[in-house]
């Protein structure tokens, strides 16, 4: 899917990171689905997961759907480091390529705010919904604007990054760096890692799909022939398709130190950071995703007051959220619905 140029840019200015360092002239990417109501009450927002662009949101939104254009102003961000927003791909020295700087959940979260109330004075969101990376963005809106946020629906996600899921995230990055020609993230445009962008592919390919996903061979409801046309054509694929290194080595820190509890005031104090939320929140993991297991997010619900569960019913594991196979869209759709109907 080649990079998308739909999007408009915000002028952030100069950024102060939540570790410190300062982003000059950053700028964050986005695009709008719907019109923005006169009192500006009719607000979604659906952040971006690992590697996407918001495109990769649009199987969400349409008429009819619970993210209706008609109806609501959906916004769709592009986190900090996706190629997009500010990111080690377009920044110029000194933080460029691999001197970026982190970013958290709070700080994609901060600018996203920023976008909201500068841009179009919004007071108030409908509903915030976001998958995987996406979904991590979710429970930080609600933690960090609980006066704004009335809804949120994470999916596939969770509010904190496991250590198993940190396992998985590891080897990405070691798949990655220890292709000599990842030359420490000062790699050549005309000599990317190839061969370590092919080895993270066949990584992911394990832990993004469930067992029961490739012991039903799914991958030929997909359109790929075989395992290794999948692996080949899907999947290696997709990372060699205008996935900058250095920014996929950005979004994975910013993935694996996943924690509300580092929100500012919580002292590291997860449980208290999600006892803090006070919309109703419904959680949608997928009943086989291997590194966002549904324990996950029943364990961070209890925490929470108007906290709820549902689970995916599905072998496509992680991807169910994300846009891959209808019968996991339409469960989806049905929960923001629901969600969407209660009152705020």
């Amino acid at each position: 899917m080649p990079r998308p140029t739909d999007h408009e840019l915000f002028d952030l200015g100069d950024v102060v990171l939540q570790g410190g360092a300062t982003l000059r002239g950053a700028q964050l990417a986005y695009k709008t689905y719907g019109t923005l109501n006169a009192d500006r009450s009719n607000v979604i927002v659906h952040p971006t997961w690992y590697s996407a662009w918001h495109d990769a949101n649009e199987w969400s939104v349409g008429p009819g759907k619970a993210c209706d254009p008609e109806k609501y102003f959906i916004v769709m961000p592009n986190q900090l480091n996706n190629g997009l927003s500010s990111s080690p791909s377009n920044t110029p020295p000194p933080y460029d390529g691999p001197s970026f700087p982190h970013v958290t959940f709070h700080d994609q979260v901060e600018v996203q705010h920023r976008l909201l109330t500068q841009q179009w004075g919004i007071e108030s969101v409908e509903l915030v919904v976001g998958s995987s990376m996406g979904a991590g963005q979710t429970y930080q809106w609600a933690v960090s604007h609980p006066e704004m946020v009335k809804r949120a629906a994470p999916i596939v996600g969770s509010s904190i990054t496991s250590e198993h899921n940190q396992v998985f995230l590891k080897s990405l990055r070691a798949a990655l760096t220890l292709d000599p020609a990842f030359a420490g993230g000062r790699y050549r445009p005309d000599a990317l890692p190839t061969a370590g962008l092919r080895a993270f592919a066949r990584i992911y390919a394990g832990w993004g799909l469930s067992q029961a996903f490739y012991w039903q061979r799914e991958y030929r409801n997909l359109g790929f022939s075989s395992l290794e046309d999948f692996l080949v054509g899907f999947w290696e694929g997709y990372w060699l398709d205008e996935r900058d290194p250095n920014d996929l080595l950005g979004m994975l820190w910013t993935w694996e130190h996943g924690d509300v509890g580092g929100t500012p005031g919580f002292d590291g104090d997860t449980e208290a950071a999600l006892r803090s939320i006070r919309c109703p929140l419904v959680a949608m993991p997928a009943r086989t995703d291997l590194y966002f297991p549904p324990e996950d997010e029943e364990w961070a619900s209890q925490f929470i007051e108007h906290g709820e569960v549902r689970v995916i019913p599905t072998v496509y594991g992680h991807f169910a959220g994300l846009g891959q196979n209808p019968a996991d869209n339409e469960f989806i759709d049905r929960e923001l619905e629901e969600l969407l109907a209660r009152p705020a």
